[in-house]
């Protein structure tokens, strides 16, 4: 059974873990040796960078894709196999194979495709043949000098490459660090609650099922009848002078749909409870969101925009 290898956390790490994947031999088996290393440090900054995009959610991919040690692997023997076949460095090939061929095969939002290229082409670039080339303009990542695989460790190892991220080395302001924080923050109160689940049905506390069941009962005693639209439409027809009752007819239809979704949802929680009716994938997403206080995603998809929490949720929606 083959294990799960999760990327580490920063760019430190991260970079630190694709140089001890390399063969020492076969770092120092180019036949440019010099272009070789500084190319290979830029790729494997680059998988890093990719990667840890990810943590600031849109802000980094409009898709959070799931690279893999495969596509780094597959880089790092055709930039070796092009350094030795030519004599002059291919960029705009080594470009295109990384940034639209092994990486670029797996992202498929077109404005991704332009950043995913946009953003290899600071480190596939003749500066980074230059001495100590400077990745940022602050200078705090740059090019290590020209050494054997050891001392690209030892560095990665050093206070001299930074322990923390810093955001301008991803094109972002330092602002999008609070998206990051949040998005890390929420994903660890998620996976809490999903545990306080599991935790909460001893004792004397009340079982999950009994929770879930006065919970489904006491929205659905709130949640009021579909409007009557064929009354509304003769109370309120569209006319010239009332243009605005368009509007109003689209809205009626809206809310109906969005309460009859509530309605349904909440008639089967109870069912499920009672074995009534199967356990689906998405009444169990129903169940666990109301547990956790969460509006549920079937009813975001019918609702409004709105990020309150499904007890004021209710509140606004009522």
């Amino acid at each position: 059974m083959k294990a799960t290898i999760e990327p580490p956390k920063g760019l430190k790490n991260n970079i630190l873990r694709s140089y001890l994947g390399i063969d020492a031999n076969e770092f120092e088996s180019c036949e440019k040796p010099s272009a070789y290393k500084a190319l290979m440090w830029g790729l494997c900054f680059f998988n890093a960078l990719i990667l840890e995009r990810r943590k600031f959610g849109p802000l980094g991919w409009n898709i959070p894709y799931e690279f893999s040690t495969s596509d780094l692997s597959i880089s790092q023997a055709q930039l070796m196999m092009f350094l030795n076949h030519y004599e002059e460095i291919p960029w705009e090939a080594l470009r295109y194979m990384v940034a639209e061929a092994n990486y670029g095969g797996r992202v498929t939002d077109a404005n991704d495709r332009i950043t995913i290229g946009l953003i290899l082409e600071d480190f596939y670039c003749p500066d980074m043949l230059k001495p100590n080339h400077k990745l940022v303009p602050s200078g705090k990542y740059f090019v290590p000098d020209d050494g054997q695989l050891a001392s690209y460790q030892d560095f990665l190892r050093s206070d001299a490459f930074p322990l923390n991220d810093v955001t301008e080395v991803f094109g972002l302001h330092d602002n999008a660090e609070i998206t990051s924080a949040l998005n890390i923050t929420n994903a660890m109160l998620l996976v809490a609650l999903g545990l306080q689940g599991a935790a909460a049905t001893g004792g004397g506390a009340k079982s999950m099922d009994e929770i879930l069941k006065e919970k489904a009962e006491e929205i659905l005693q709130k949640v009021p009848k579909n409007y009557d639209v064929e009354a509304a439409s003769k109370k309120h027809p569209i006319k010239y002078e009332d243009s605005m009752n368009t509007v109003l007819q689209q809205e009626l239809l809206r809310y109906n749909k969005l309460t009859s979704v509530v309605r349904t949802s909440l008639v089967n929680v109870g069912k499920a409870i009672k074995g009534e009716v199967p356990m689906s994938g998405d009444l169990e997403e129903v169940c666990a969101a109301l547990f956790n206080n969460l509006v549920p995603d079937v009813w975001h998809k019918r609702a409004y925009p709105s990020l309150k929490p499904l007890a004021s949720w209710v509140v606004d929606f009522l």
